[in-house]
């Protein structure tokens, strides 16, 4: 009779066994055409279908809908009283600068003010409705006791810490494990990654994972691409062609996310329930994170984020969008529908579309399948850069995919709402450049009036001289209207948070919860002309043709070296220092209208330096601020996945040599040459320089650690993808044993 260890390690060994990646189950993906569509080939649902009404299949009762069917007074609110905000603060504007005379100048200025005004009304207006709904909040769908199809649940990794993201995995496995529903679901790793190393350590730690958890783990599966062409989007995509015929849905993660059993169990449930459901978007918080910068970003996130989500939940209906993670996607749906083509001419703005996200949906959107958020669901977390440095790197390729939208937004057969999308989207970049430009044609204003000798009696006739002056008076008025609407959602989250008694109590009390939110303001003030310049940069740099790249981001919170933030900061203090000598030469009154913009520019880098800094947010959160509610009381699986990580990050095999790696361990040789893909034999008279170089530098090695030091990063991938090599370098030995042959021959 066999003990329980031995039959935890028999299961363990099967699961070991087990193939990396199922038989393929393929799906047809075809590209679609963004400017052609013919009307009569959007699906209709079907009249039988009640399940939107909130009836289940075969008498079973399914979760209540929770996406507004009717979204139009959200919509007549958000929008409408956008527009109304708009007109009338352009009408005050127009007062303003009307006085004496509207020159070209001024005209420029009252243009710029309507298009940024108009950009912070809609929020403000979106948020008034988000405040409405969280007041009423919805009940969540209930908990699922069974399920009727097969979810598959995927991580795309490029060059990510293995042990990071097999931690998360495993912690999201446990928990949907622990609903008892663990059986619908199956896990997949898609690995695009280019490095050698961490492509091994990736392969050791599927393993070790595959034997922690036993039997069950063979439903946890692991596929690499050799190119990581069309990145993320490609990525998901060849999934789907591959396996997507074996799944009904796929809960699609980034290597950041995490989500509880119980947030995944409950979206597979509702998609089941929603047969005209293609995709079904959560909120991610963010959560586990420690600099002062990343604090801000997590406060901020957890207590207006939620607001700004309800209200575009709210209008939005039916006719959402897709962040690209921590959602369930109907599987045949999306490959049906959302194959990507690739944009004519040469990135920035053609080539591979970099926010994939926002097409696919507009994309399902416009096949006739519904596209919504459950913003109000829980358990959905992310995290964020740890630094100003490494946000502006991702907003970088954040700023040209949603740029190149614009070859996109008049494709054809778009739902309106999901253009609102687009724009929404490029508007959020061009707004930058837009507020520099108004400030800019605002100091020309000024200096005009101040060093130019104004024409009083002009060439027409008049009786009353051309003053060129403001109305001081209604220009205070008008900042004030215009700083009331730009933190009305701040302090409407604030009210919500304080209304929710365990946001209130996990955010510290009433009081902390007040500082937190005020301090959150300030810093973020200082942060933005920071931001304001990077972001024009970024604008700048796309429009002149230049292709952002795509690095992997940077999680951990290691501080940013101070060299590299005075190099990227150091134009951006430059700007603040010929501010304030300009605004003194100009007017005094000018420095002290743009101090705040001053002072964030000349302090940029003492700014970024000390909010990347781990040891500073830690004294914030001793202190109790910036304290949200799933740093208070650790949500289980983030808490069980930050243990499992800390474990594996002990045993130091997410930096270890590739090479060294295969030659040490014969099992992971082995089931690593039995993962590699089956090839071609090489054409007679084609090498490429890494194979050659590879091949000499094995053959004139004589020990392991030989290989480690000659090879580079590109000769290792390509001796680690060939099994003649493999082999080569399994044979040789170690610098020990070579020296120890001697002393055994002399013995």
């Amino acid at each position: 009779m066999s003990s329980p260890q031995t039959t935890l390690l028999a299961a363990a060994e099967i699961s070991l066994n087990a193939p990396p990646t199922p038989v393929e189950n393929r799906l047809s993906m075809p590209a679609q055409n963004i400017f052609k569509f013919d009307s009569r080939s959007r699906r209709r649902r079907p009249p039988s279908d009640d399940s939107r009404r909130g009836g289940g299949r075969n008498g079973e009762e399914a979760p209540a809908q929770p996406a507004a069917a009717n979204p139009w007074l959200a919509r007549f609110v958000a929008f409408g009283g956008g527009a109304a905000l708009t007109a009338y603060g352009g009408h005050e504007m127009y007062r303003v600068v009307d006085v004496g005379g509207v020159t070209m100048l001024k005209w420029a200025l009252l243009a710029l003010f309507i298009l940024n005004f108009s950009w912070i009304a809609l929020s403000f207006t979106s948020a008034v409705v988000g405040f409405v709904v969280l007041l009423r909040r919805r009940a969540a769908p209930p908990t699922p006791t069974r399920l009727r199809e097969k979810t598959v649940v995927v991580m795309p990794i490029y060059n990510e810490v293995p042990s990071r993201v097999v931690a998360t995995l495993q912690a999201i496995f446990e928990d949907v494990e622990a609903t008892g529903l663990g059986a619908s679901f199956d896990w997949f790793f898609l690995s695009d990654t280019t490095n050698p190393d961490i492509w091994i350590a990736e392969e050791r730690a599927f393993i070790a994972l595959r034997r922690r958890l036993g039997a069950v783990g063979a439903r946890v599966y692991y596929r690499r691409r050799e190119k990581n062409t069309s990145r993320k989007a490609g990525n998901v995509a060849e999934f789907v062609c591959r396996w997507g015929g074996a799944y009904k849905h796929m809960v699609v993660l980034d290597a950041d996310s995490l989500m509880s059993g119980q947030t995944i169990v409950r979206l597979a449930a509702v998609m089941e329930a929603d047969p005209d459901a293609g995709v079904i978007q959560t909120l991610p918080l963010v959560i586990n994170r420690n600099t002062l910068f990343a604090r801000v970003q997590q406060f901020a996130a957890r207590i207006y984020g939620p607001l700004i989500a309800a209200g575009l939940s709210e209008w939005m209906g039916r006719d959402g969008n897709y962040w690209g993670h921590n959602a369930i996607i109907r599987t045949e749906a999306f490959a049906a529908h959302c194959g990507l083509p690739d944009l004519r001419g040469r990135p920035p703005w053609g080539g591979h579309i970099l926010s994939h996200d926002f097409v696919e949906a507009a994309l399902m959107r416009r096949a006739g399948y519904a596209v919504y958020m459950l913003p109000t669901l829980g358990g959905s977390y992310e995290e964020s850069p740890p630094s100003l440095i490494d946000l502006s790197i991702r907003d970088r390729r954040w700023c040209q995919g949603n740029l190149q939208h614009s070859r996109v937004l008049f494709g054809k057969g778009f739902h309106w709402a999901s253009r609102q999308h687009f724009l929404t989207g490029i508007f959020g970049y061009l707004t930058s450049p837009l507020w520099l430009m108004q400030l800019f044609v605002g100091i020309a204003l000024v200096f005009q009036a101040s060093y130019f000798r104004p024409e009083y009696f002009t060439a027409e006739f008049g009786i009353f001289p051309v003053w060129p002056r403001f109305d001081a008076e209604r220009s205070l008025e008008l900042f004030g209207l215009t700083m009331a609407i730009l933190l009305a959602p701040k302090f409407l989250g604030l009210l919500v948070a304080l209304w929710e008694r365990d946001t209130r109590r996990g955010a510290g009390g009433a009081l902390m919860l007040f500082v937190s939110t005020v301090f959150e303001i300030v810093l973020s003030a200082l942060l933005a002309p920071i931001m304001m310049l990077i972001q024009t940069g970024h604008v700048l740099h796309i429009v002149f043709g230049f292709d952002t790249g795509w690095d992997p981001q940077r999680r951990d919170d290691g501080s940013v070296p101070f060299t590299a933030i005075v190099r990227r900061h150091r134009s951006h203090v430059a700007m603040g220092v010929l501010s304030l000598i300009a605004g003194l030469l100009i007017s005094p009154s000018l420095v002290a209208w743009m101090s705040p913009t001053i002072a964030g520019l000349i302090l940029s880098i003492p700014i970024s330096y000390l909010t990347g800094q781990r040891w500073l947010g830690l004294v914030f959160r001793r202190a109790g601020v910036l304290g949200t509610p799933e740093e208070t009381t650790t949500p289980p699986v983030a808490k069980r996945g930050k243990a499992l990580y800390k474990g594996l990050q002990r045993l130091g095999e997410d930096e270890a040599n590739g090479l060294q790696a295969i030659h040490d361990d014969p099992q992971l040789r082995e089931l690593h040459e039995r993962w590699l893909p089956s090839r071609r034999p090489r054409q007679r008279g084609v090498i490429s320089a890494d194979r050659a170089l590879a091949e000499t530098k094995l053959a004139e090695a004589e020990t392991i650690e030989d290989a480690v030091e000659w090879l580079n990063r590109g000769e290792r991938l390509v001796a680690l993808s060939d099994r003649a090599l493999i082999d080569v370098v399994a044979r040789l030995p170690s610098r020990e044993k070579l020296a120890a042959k001697p002393a055994e021959a002399a013995e």
